[in-house]
């Protein structure tokens, strides 16, 4: 029996007014694996994540997390979802312990079950020590870890990331993109990140190019520069966005 995707995303069209942001999208994340969304900004990236977080519907298509239909279904697709949104979202006033009871109690955790929660998730984030400091006072990629660590309080089978390295420096970038490695292979975690930086993605088990609001290219790294016959992914990316077929895509907003 073939294994359920983590995240399905079939024939999705989605536009904005006239403008076309997703021209007939489809793909599937495999449970277990880190896979990276490639794409330049305007690529439809962020419009993408909209649809799968059901921050709006998508025009035509179906999107399903572990089987469960975003639209039919949504309690349950989006109980097995952790997300972060590119935009920082934490309350700098509070405490990252405050940050994270609060979401807790969103989705029904509450006294010792969200402390000890709260607790494991600032540890595997190497944060344990800053649980009582005020959100103000971290770095940014600690406030990016806080949120990556806010996200998988109500465990999570699959965990969306909206260029979540976006603005930080090459440390931090490093330091984000091994704890989601960790927790692909410490926990079974699927997760699925967008990012425009193609030094990034040879450290995903797959990768989705996505340009334009077309799917250009899916597989391992190796596999779509072996494909291009480049050199490396950027030699690789840069053939793939250079094809006529991509080149008649209209750019989303």
């Amino acid at each position: 029996m073939a294994c359920e995707p983590a995240l399905s995303i079939e024939h999705v069209t989605h536009a904005y007014g006239e403008r076309l942001a997703l021209d007939d999208v489809s793909f599937t994340v495999t449970p277990g694996t880190c896979t990276a969304l490639l794409g330049l900004n305007g690529a439809g990236k962020t419009t993408l994540f909209s649809l799968v977080t059901r921050l709006f519907a998508a025009g035509r298509g179906r999107i399903s997390v572990l089987g469960f239909d975003i639209n039919r279904d949504p309690g349950e697709a989006l109980r097995r979802l952790g997300v972060v949104f590119q935009a920082r979202t934490l309350d700098l006033d509070l405490s990252v312990a405050q940050n994270l009871r609060y979401h807790a109690s969103l989705h029904g955790l509450g006294g010792y079950e969200a402390k000890a929660r709260a607790a494991e998730v600032l540890a595997r984030m190497e944060l344990a020590g800053r649980a009582g400091e005020k959100a103000r006072n971290l770095s940014g990629g600690q406030m990016r870890r806080v949120e990556i660590a806010r996200a998988l309080l109500h465990a999570p089978r699959l965990l969306v990331l909206d260029e979540p390295t976006v603005g930080l420096d090459i440390n931090s970038r490093a330091a984000i993109l091994r704890h989601l490695r960790e927790l692909v292979a410490q926990t079974g975690l699927t997760v699925l990140w967008a990012t425009h930086l193609l030094d990034e993605v040879e450290l995903a088990d797959e990768i989705v190019v996505l340009h334009k609001g077309r799917i250009l290219a899916t597989g391992s790294a190796q596999g779509v520069i072996a494909a291009q016959g480049a050199k490396d992914i950027g030699g690789a990316f840069t053939a793939l966005i250079a094809q006529p077929s991509a080149a008649s895509a209209e750019s989303p907003p």
